[in-house]
């Protein structure tokens, strides 16, 4: 066989296998190019074989080079997606060597460990890897389809027991009234129950969507990335195989790949393999797995896999999200129908004892009355029996359907529905439903500083040398080494950069806005050269800053230095911490001086100074080390904290953001108290404090103002005494920030907390609510909490706890206006039934009047905006009940005067009005009805006598309080078989909206009764007591 048909074949087998990497689409192409290839390979071969002396080299034999590197973006790269799965699946050190190492397999993508992936046309290169090794996305299980919900509907209890009802129902009345009329109860009784069904379903779905956006915008992380020599950030989904990704402490990793560089990078790993341990990633583990969370340290990473060829997407894959969540309203709410249902099953019962009772005793008679049974004289037949006691059972059947509020949960649904998007409008993300409703309880809320209350765009502003200021552009007499020093620990002290822009006359900086300020002002006001520095110096160690250290330290050896047995050791953090660990101080012209009692107070009287000026306060330290010095007795290495030499302080301002002492003032005006925890000194956080108006200028701070470390000496019995009158704590941690939530809610408090670090995880799950920050925020804080602030600003906190009031309120609404009508339809039927042996309102009027309730009403006002009267009460809290005093006062007068009016028609209506029994059973159902959607507009406002107050600003209220009269115009009028009623002249039309408009002078009079604070069930507990 001939080394060129050889040649080919091994060409053929490359193909064949290159094809595992492609899209389905994309596999087609490559069948085809495959097909054609092969034949033109054979066909050559046996033109080679007629024509060998012939043989040249044509330009289309090179260009067909299989051997040589792809020329064509549709080939693979030097390494296939197997390969690079299993050096990290494996966590195989040794087969990443036999590749190359790290060096290597950035060669093999075609990329640079240093600048990324390079090339003139980005997008063709981005595109090309994205076809050969995917996209950095994964499938996600298929969403609940409509039907779903629809099943899910049906598994109710109170559903089940309205098809049973309205079973009964139809079979009871086909049998008393024929096929033709008899359908018209059971009918309508499974209408009601199919709207509530339709409703319930469509709303549920709509929530589902929702989710589905939410997740997919919660799940756009943003990532630092490395092209063509520039740090630019990039979505998570444009992350493709050759990536060099920059983390940092709280990031989540976006793909698996392997560790470039870094210092003290760890990672939890337990969302993977549950290990809670933290894993060290250098060197020899550098092995890194999508979807595990940066819990220390800095690095860079090459990406190898991406999307559904990661184990995290083959996992993210399987996992869909569960919103079907029950909120606690909602449970509660459960528990309220389920009571309300048990006691209109009793009603029910009782009637249909005492209709049986009358009837079996002779007490009931017909329209022209004469008895209907009769067991002494003419013997009542078997099928007048039968259909007396179908039309009673039938009655009680009534009274269970009318008695049960089915509207309860599907209020909660649409008002939790309609809140959620607004939220979103209003720059908060909810991610736990509950939440929504758990906000409008808060009393107390914990928030961070910088980025919530301050504009998170910070500046330098001071800079001290030693104990001399220097102004702007006065560096000029600054010492040159000691200007060099300061800019070694600030280029290489850092988790920052410093780019130059596309155009190469400006600068871009990366990094936290702390870093990126400081950066800003050494490059601009020192003439610092980052590149160059960064070129000149070797780093050996680093100490990475958080927020329990407040500094970071960092060890280097200058690569020009003369004495290669030295190191410098440089310290950059908290000002008064960093002093604590110097015994000397440079002075502007570049004299060590030594730091004694007198020197250090001077420096403790400056940082004062600048703290009080709203200043954050930030010291640079530098000392010279011995090589032998740089590990500590146990063979680690550590960078020196003791007998520094301070070279400089620098004050850096971040301004309060406009609107946030006005929100602060909304939520202490509506009974929230608002608490700063901050990483920040005393003297800044009680400067930042009184400028937001969590302090007030003439205010006692004494017991106000707590720094983390005193708190947290504090005996158990201390806490809970101090707890509640601390206004601002200062240099805290985040255990701190988890202490004071914990003690918050031991003295009854609902908790709110924002948070935007890793760390701030465990108090953002401790919490009630957990707010973390959209922008500042880590990918571990967002996932601890229910909220995301998608604008970090403190005035989108006091829109959630307005929305979160306003769920509570709309919702305690809803049940005020349903409980008044089943307590009126409940009495009414009771009565009539035992003293008239018939009930009023018939199955169909009464499902009608619970259709206005269950859908009409609670869309109405389930869907109420919040106003600014919500942020004037006293917050609910964690013990009040769900039906206040006012609710009970308000529910009682109206069902009462619906009770007395429609009793009086009911027994003296005919004599009154002169009317017939059949107008005048319409009358009954005509302002009944009538009565609810008066009492609509009561509804609206529980405590205020103004119940008209926004009404034009509420659109959606209006159309359907319209609609649902215009349908009982219809139902009175035009159905009258259907719905049993008699056509109703202008003046009985006026009489019915009469009595129904009432309600109004009633409402607004029953407003003027005073209520106790104390719940009336909790006085009735306490005198059973006694």
């Amino acid at each position: 066989m001939s080394m060129s048909f050889l040649t080919n074949l091994n060409r053929v087998e490359t193909l064949l296998n290159s094809s595992n990497t492609l899209s389905a689409p994309n596999k087609r192409w490559h069948t085809a190019f495959v097909t054609i290839y092969c034949s033109r390979a054979l066909v050559s071969h046996f033109n080679l074989k007629k024509n060998k002396p012939k043989i040249s080299h044509s330009s289309s034999f090179t260009v067909l080079d299989l051997d040589g590197p792809p020329q064509n973006h549709n080939h693979s790269f030097a390494i296939d997606q197997a390969t690079l799965s299993d050096i990290v699946k494996e966590k195989n050190l040794h087969n990443l060597q036999k590749h190359g190492g790290v060096d290597g397999v950035a060669s093999a993508l075609e990329s640079n460990i240093e600048s990324g992936i390079n090339g003139d046309d980005e997008g063709v290169a981005i595109a090309r890897r994205k076809q050969v090794f995917g996209s950095n996305t994964y499938k996600k299980p298929p969403s609940k389809n409509f039907l779903h919900f629809i099943v899910e509907a049906f598994k109710d209890v109170t559903i089940l027991i309205l098809l049973v009802c309205a079973a009964l129902s139809l079979g009871f009345g086909i049998k008393e009234h024929g096929a033709k009329e008899g359908w018209y109860d059971g009918g309508s009784i499974f209408l009601a129950v199919f709207i509530v069904i339709a409703l319930s379903s469509v709303s549920n779905f709509r929530q589902s969507r929702q989710f589905d956006k939410l997740s997919q915008v919660s799940s756009d992380i943003q990532i630092d990335v490395v092209r063509n020599e520039r740090r630019e950030k990039i979505s998570i989904f444009e992350i493709v195989v050759g990536d060099v990704v920059c983390l940092k402490i709280g990031d989540q990793v976006p793909a698996d790949g392997v560790f470039i560089d870094g210092h003290s990078l760890r990672v939890d790993e337990s969302s993977m393999t549950g290990e809670s341990d933290h894993v060290e990633i250098d060197g020899n583990h550098p092995f890194l797995l999508s979807g595990t969370k940066i819990a220390d340290g800095y690095g860079k990473m090459l990406v190898t896999s991406v999307g559904m060829n990661t184990t995290w997407g083959q996992m993210m894959s399987s996992i869909s999200r569960d919103v079907d969540e029950q909120t606690p309203l909602q449970e509660r709410l459960n528990k309220l129908t389920s009571s309300i249902g048990k006691v209109g099953l009793a009603v029910a019962f009782l009637v249909l004892v005492v209709l049986l009772v009358r009837y079996f005793t002779g007490n009931t008679e017909d329209e022209n009355g004469v008895r209907e049974y009769n067991g002494g004289g003419r013997k009542s037949s078997f099928d007048d029996i039968m259909n007396a006691v179908v039309r009673i059972v039938s009655d009680a059947v009534t009274i269970v359907v009318v008695a049960i509020p089915e509207g309860l949960p599907l209020a909660v649904t649409l008002t939790l529905a309609y809140s959620m998007k607004k939220m979103m409008a209003d720059q908060a993300m909810v991610r736990k439903l509950s939440a929504c409703e758990t906000m409008g309880s808060a009393t107390t809320i914990c928030t961070d500083k910088t980025g919530t209350l301050t504009l998170n765009q910070m500046k330098v502003t001071k800079f001290w040398l030693g104990l001399e200021p220097i102004e702007e552009g006065g560096f000029t007499t600054v010492a040159p080494f000691v200007l060099q020093l300061i800019q070694e620990g600030v280029a290489l002290n850092t988790t920052g950069g410093v780019h130059k822009s596309k155009s190469g006359s400006e600068f871009e900086f990366s990094g936290s806005p702390t870093e990126k300020a400081i950066l800003s002002w050494a490059v601009f006001e020192l003439n610092m050269e980052m590149e160059y520095l960064v070129k000149s110096c070797s780093v050996i160690h680093v100490e990475t800053f958080n927020s329990k250290k407040k500094r970071s330290g960092v060890l280097l050896r200058r690569n020009n230095a003369n004495n290669n047995n030295t190191v410098d050791a440089h310290w950059k953090g908290a000002a008064e911490m960093v002093l604590k660990m110097c015994s000397r101080y440079h002075d502007a012209s570049g004299i060590v001086k030594d730091l004694d009692n007198e020197s250090r107070l001077k420096f403790e009287q400056i940082i004062q100074a600048m703290a009080a000026s709203s200043l954050r306060c930030i010291a640079f330290a530098h000392s010279e080390v011995a090589e032998e010095e740089i590990r500590d007795e146990e063979g680690v290495t550590r960078v020196k904290e003791n007998g520094l030499t301070l070279l400089g302080l620098v004050g850096i301002k971040d301004p309060c953001r406009p609107g946030v002492k006005e929100a602060v003032e909304a939520c202490q005006h509506a009974g929230v108290n608002v608490k700063m925890i901050t990483g920040d000194n005393v003297f800044t956080a009680k400067a930042i404090a009184t400028e937001c108006g969590i302090l007030h200028p003439n205010q006692d701070t004494d017991g106000a103002i707590v720094e983390g470390e005193e708190f947290r000496n504090y005996t158990h019995e201390e806490r809970l005494e101090k707890v509640e009158k601390i206004c601002v704590m200062a240099r805290s941690s985040p255990f701190d920030k988890l202490l004071m939530v914990q003690y918050l809610k031991q003295k009854g408090h609902v908790v709110a907390v924002t948070g935007d670090g890793t760390n701030d995880a465990p108090a953002l799950k401790e919490a009630d609510i957990g707010l973390s920050m959209g922008i500042q925020g880590t990918e571990v804080a967002k996932e601890s909490s229910d909220i995301v602030i998608l604008d970090d600003n403190f005035a989108t906190v006091v829109t959630v706890l307005r929305w979160g009031r306003c769920v509570y309120n709309n919702i305690q609404k809803f049940i005020q206006f349903q409980l008044t009508v089943n307590a009126a339809a409940l009495v009414i039927n009771f009565v009539a039934a035992v003293s008239a042996g018939e009930v009023p309102l018939t199955a169909v009027q009464l499902l009608w009047v619970n259709l206005i309730m269950d859908t009409l009403g609670a869309l109405a006002l389930a869907t109420e905006k919040p106003t600014k009267e919500l942020m004037e009460k006293s917050p609910v809290g964690r013990t009040k009940p769900l039906i206040t005093n006012i609710m009970w006062r308000n529910l009682a007068a109206q069902a009462l005067y619906q009770i007395v009016i429609l009793l009086t028609l009911q027994f003296k209506g005919e004599s009154i009005f002169g009317v017939t029994s059949g107008v005048n059973d319409t009358l009954i159902f005509n302002t009944f009805v009538l009565c609810q959607v008066f009492n609509e507009f009561n509804a609206r406002k529980m405590e205020e006598k103004n119940v008209f107050k926004g009404i034009l600003r509420s659109k959606l209220f209006l159309g359907i309080v319209g609609f649902t009269i215009i349908l009982q115009v219809v139902m009175v009028e035009f159905l009258k078989k259907f719905a049993d009623t008699e056509r109703l002249n202008w003046g009985q039309w006026g009489l019915c909206i009469g009595l129904a408009a009432v309600s109004w002078p009633i409402g607004w009079l029953v407003k003027l009764i005073p209520v106790p604070d104390e719940p009336f069930l909790n006085i009735f507990r306490i005198r059973k007591k006694k």
